[in-house]
């Protein structure tokens, strides 16, 4: 391979890929021992350790698509973001922390950081000024989500990234929504990448896992955590996940096309209120999100207008899933409110924006025509 850097689907099909010596089978060969030879070796592999043959070589197809030195592969999103928390907070430290994020890492901080003695800010709004008066003099973690989940809002990452050098301190984000396909925030100035892999990166709503990537340095201090809070993932859903992310560029930038035509049609939609779509013109941050994405993402939300019951909607979709999760090949819709951010009170909810009315909606690669007609299906059934 030459030694200019590849094209994006050519790091995911071939980069990271264990080359079959014995057999020349066109796969990676699946490494499933959970004991490995101690003596006479460079590399004692164990599984929990994070570097069993899949585990390692599956960490540089992430660490390049996300223009990395390093990568973890967790058990879970939360897995990843956990322990990356907790490889650079301590007692007595301070987060400043997104107000407009993922349910379940804002329950992680508001019910573990007071066991551990951590100290958290959530921001008053996501511009840049929000994070800034939140800065304490122990703050040494800013944490970020763009697009935000589920109201697609979009906060400046490089100016993140410029406030937190500024300062001495770390930055992270949350990539799952947009993937590295549509952003890479390395390249803008952020330390720590993290992606719930289930995501994007499996596709196809078979495998559950996380990953981190950001420098050597800074994963080889992950790591040291990571070994010991054990979440770590088998060799088998590795292989899976390898397996899929070599299709990644190719559904994620189908789907966002995708997401693209819906967003346009919706926001016309006589029964929908309003839409969160940051390639709309009409999204308050529309410059912004094309300053610092190559794509727009696959996912939106919108909201019915308020004499269409939300739930029964979703009940008359057809060919549409109602899901938990997102960013299957399959589009998926759900209400956040009894989902992704259920624990959440009515008025917590209410002060980020986030109305009952609302639906993500999860796009897949199905025809757009199809998709545009079950939800008028759906919608004239409620009629």
């Amino acid at each position: 391979m030459s030694k200019k850097t590849p094209g994006l689907n050519t790091i995911c099909t071939h980069i990271g890929e264990i080359k079959d010596e014995q057999y020349k089978g066109a796969v990676s060969p699946m490494y499933l021992s959970t004991s490995y030879e101690f003596m006479d070796v460079d590399v004692k592999r164990y599984p929990r350790y994070f570097n069993t043959p899949n585990q390692v070589h599956l960490a540089k197809k992430i660490a390049a698509l996300e223009h990395a030195e390093s990568a973890m592969i967790f058990g879970s999103g939360m897995a990843a973001i956990s322990t990356m928390f907790l490889a650079f907070l301590r007692q007595g430290d301070h987060l400043v922390v997104q107000n407009t994020l993922y349910g379940g890492t804002l329950n992680f901080i508001k019910e573990e950081f007071p066991k551990y003695g951590i100290e958290y800010t959530f921001t008053n709004g996501y511009k840049v000024d929000d994070f800034e008066a939140a800065i304490q003099p122990n703050t040494k973690l800013i944490h970020i989500e763009t697009p935000s989940n589920p109201l697609m809002t979009i906060t400046d990452i490089r100016a993140i990234a410029e406030l937190g050098k500024s300062k001495d301190i770390f930055t992270s984000i949350d990539n799952t929504f947009a993937s590295p396909v549509n952003q890479n925030p390395m390249d803008l100035g952020i330390d720590m990448v993290m992606h719930s892999a289930t995501k994007y990166f499996g596709g196809h709503s078979d495998i559950l896992a996380g990953a981190v990537a950001s420098s050597d340095e800074n994963i080889e201090r992950i790591w040291n955590v990571g070994k010991n809070l054990g979440g770590s993932l088998s060799d088998m859903t590795v292989w899976m996940l390898e397996r899929s992310m070599k299709t990644l560029g190719l559904r994620v930038k189908a789907q966002t096309k995708n997401a693209m035509k819906l967003a346009k049609w919706l926001e016309k939609h006589p029964n929908v209120s309003k839409v969160n779509y940051p390639g709309l013109k009409s999204h308050p941050e529309y410059k912004l999100a094309k300053s610092q994405m190559s794509g727009f993402g696959a996912m939106l939300s919108f909201e019915l207008i308020g004499e269409l019951d939300a739930l029964q909607f979703q009940k008359e979709l057809k060919l549409i899933k109602s899901s938990m999760s997102l960013a299957g090949i399959e589009s998926t819709m759900l209400s956040p409110h009894l989902t992704s951010h259920s624990l959440l009170s009515q008025e917590e909810r209410d002060a980020i924006g986030l109305s009952n009315q609302l639906i993500r909606f999860s796009v897949g690669i199905e025809n757009v025509k199809d998709l545009k007609q079950d939800i008028n299906q759906a919608m004239d059934a409620l009629r």
